[in-house]
């Protein structure tokens, strides 16, 4: 689009003509004009038009949150000895037990090791019988004075030496059993599991190369989001002047909105929520969680996340179409006790669905035109075709404002 001198952009005759329009009237009414000869007089009925009478309602806050889903649990299946890999047990992506066989290290050095340290175990309880046999034997002998004591004291110290080193040859046997334990990789916990890292024939050992597969738990299973620290300070200070409410993080709940658009049928609870703002992003991490009984939510899968339960009590709501915009900013018509079009200055604030929240501008009791305006002017007599409730105002209030939405609504804020 191309610039005036001046830098600012040209704006289409009509657009403009449209623009002034409201300002134009309100100069028009300022000056005395009135109505014009045939709206209302001269024999020409006024123009009907249709009307809301908006009352204060409880609405939601709207909180719509990029998030990605993670498992509850979340673990890497690692190598915890040397070998040679022999075969993966699983089929990769398929949910398995906890305590299942993923994978078979070659197990046969870990049996030797086992039965070597079996036979040290056997050497060292023969040592040690052997000297407790020699210490009971001295014991009489010292009495009849038949012995001396440091034949009596060496047989002691040796018996004492042989049971550790029973112990000792106990604890290499523990230890051999449990390197020939983990031969067998097991899932240590429930859920589904990733690819295979290592093929079978593979030299695997507990150091960089251990990984061998990522397991996840996802049922239940969590989805994390953020709240930006301006966001977050808005609330506060809502909550603080009373003009929002809010329960304990804990009473939170989120629902998501999928890829596709569908609402994903279960809600999930706020389970965490971080002390601290991470000084990279300017944002507070939560977490939320879903029973994902059908198992449909993935990790790694990206989600929109609606945070419930904060609302906004005694807002006034109207009709998005109800809502024009001037050079002097936004307004609407309001019908008056005379059965006359009058023009309203309101501000605005959060979108909700086809509503608007305004923040200033209109009270209880006001007739605002929903439809029809476009044939009203300031001061124009108009026929009511009919009175809504004040509840069509709130119809979509609940649907969120979607990430297009506010930006669309920023353009005349």
């Amino acid at each position: 689009m191309k610039r005036n001198p001046t830098g600012r952009r040209r704006r289409p005759a009509a657009l403009a003509a449209r623009s002034a329009l409201p300002t134009a009237l309100l100069a028009l009414a300022a000056c005395g004009g009135g109505a014009p000869p045939g709206n209302g007089a001269g024999g020409f009925p006024p123009p009907e038009v249709t009307v809301v009478t908006v009352e204060p309602k409880t609405v939601p806050v709207p909180y719509e949150l990029t998030g990605r889903v993670e498992g509850s649990r979340e673990v890497e299946v690692r190598a915890r000895v040397s070998g040679i890999l022999l075969e993966r047990r699983y089929r990769e992506g398929e949910p398995v037990a906890k305590g299942a066989t993923l994978f078979l290290i070659d197990p046969a050095p870990y049996r030797a090791d086992v039965a070597a340290a079996e036979a040290q175990v056997a050497e060292a309880e023969a040592k040690l019988s052997r000297a407790e046999r020699e210490a009971k034997r001295l014991a009489p002998l010292l009495a009849q004075r038949a012995a001396s004591q440091k034949s009596y004291d060496d047989a002691v110290s040796d018996a004492e030496e042989a049971r550790a080193a029973v112990a000792s040859a106990r604890a290499r046997l523990d230890r051999a059993e449990l390197d020939l334990s983990y031969t067998r990789v097991e899932a240590p916990i429930a859920g589904v599991t990733s690819r295979a890292e290592r093929s079978d024939g593979s030299l695997v050992d507990p150091g960089a190369g251990s990984l061998l597969t990522r397991m996840s738990q996802i049922r239940p299973i969590w989805v994390r989001f953020s709240l930006s620290d301006r966001d977050l300070l808005e609330l506060r200070r809502g909550v603080a002047a009373r003009r929002v409410e809010a329960p304990p993080t804990a009473e939170l709940t989120v629902e998501l909105v999928l890829g596709d658009g569908r609402v994903h049928p279960e809600r999930g609870e706020v389970n965490f929520s971080d002390s601290m703002i991470d000084d990279a992003t300017g944002t507070v991490d939560l977490r939320a969680e879903l029973p994902n009984a059908a198992g449909d939510l993935l990790p790694g899968q990206f989600v929109a996340v609606r945070l419930l339960g904060i609302e906004r009590p005694a807002a006034i709501v109207v009709p998005q179409r109800a809502v024009q915009t001037g050079q002097q900013g936004k307004f609407v018509f309001v019908v008056g006790a005379d059965g006359k079009a009058q023009v309203r200055p309101v501000e605005v604030g959060d979108w909700l669905g086809q509503d608007w929240v305004v923040e200033s501008g209109l009270q209880a009791g006001d007739r605002v035109i929903v439809d029809g305006a476009v044939k009203v002017f300031p001061g124009a007599e108009v026929k009511v075709a009919e009175s809504a409730a004040g509840g069509e105002a709130g119809a979509g209030a609940a649907e969120p404002t979607t990430a297009a939405g506010d930006a669309a609504a920023g353009d005349g804020r």
